[in-house]
């Protein structure tokens, strides 16, 4: 992905419509760090703990492994407003 990719994609909503790309108020959000989702945010509003706390497999078509690849990222510690990437899967 080019910089161009990269800016366009940068406080967007994973998995938002793209009409309505942005933040929402009164939503919780944690930011995408490194690897195909970086810059990203992820709507976590209602996640309980522990559901935080196992981190997320996401689907992307960004990442090692094309169409249906995952991308896997887990809450940074002492941080949780940022979730570090931490490796593709199929």
């Amino acid at each position: 992905m080019d910089s161009d990719d990269e800016q366009l994609l940068r406080g967007r909503i994973y998995g938002a419509d793209p009409d309505h790309p942005g933040p929402k108020q009164g939503r919780r959000y944690a930011e995408l760090v490194g690897g195909p989702l970086d810059g990203l945010l992820l709507d976590i509003t209602g996640w309980r703990p522990d559901e935080i706390d196992d981190g997320v497999s996401l689907l992307t078509e960004l990442g090692q492994f094309g169409p249906g690849g995952r991308a896997l990222y887990d809450p940074r510690p002492g941080d949780p407003a940022r979730w570090d990437w931490g490796g593709d899967s199929p």
